[in-house]
């Protein structure tokens, strides 16, 4: 099984978020118990923004068995695909790009995605099986 993982996830984990942090760590051991990790490039770069130094990052996630898979032409274009989609059925730019390719990344990747942010996944990557840690 692999799951590919949202950077919120991971910031929940990083930042040891009290309401979050314990359900993520949980969801995130469960889902390398089952297979592997992977995180695209849209999700690195997300983490590492939250750390002093872009090294670290890279430790971090090393640390947690997150292994880097690059987003790829055929998911930047399903990204690009569902992003109009969006856009055309009136959805305003709350929703960032990033979120469609991390979806995107997912679908063409991975077995499943590992989110807290399910809504828009689910209307636009209905295929695609979320695993929402704070649902557990």
């Amino acid at each position: 099984m692999i799951t590919a993982v949202d950077t919120s996830v991971l910031l929940d984990v990083f930042g040891a978020d009290p309401d979050f942090g314990p359900r993520s760590r949980a969801a995130l051991r469960e889902c390398l118990r089952q297979g592997s990790v992977i995180a695209c490039e849209v999700v690195w770069a997300e983490t590492a923004a939250s750390f002093p130094q872009p090294e670290a990052a890279a430790d971090a996630l090393d640390l947690l068995g997150v292994r880097f898979t690059s987003l790829g032409a055929s998911a930047a274009l399903g990204a690009g695909a569902a992003w109009r989609a969006y856009r055309r059925s009136g959805g305003r730019r709350v929703r960032m790009i990033a979120d469609f390719l991390i979806a995107a990344h997912a679908r063409e990747h991975a077995d499943q995605l590992l989110t807290r942010d399910r809504g828009f996944a689910r209307a636009y990557f209905g295929e695609l099986r979320l695993v929402d840690p704070s649902l557990r």
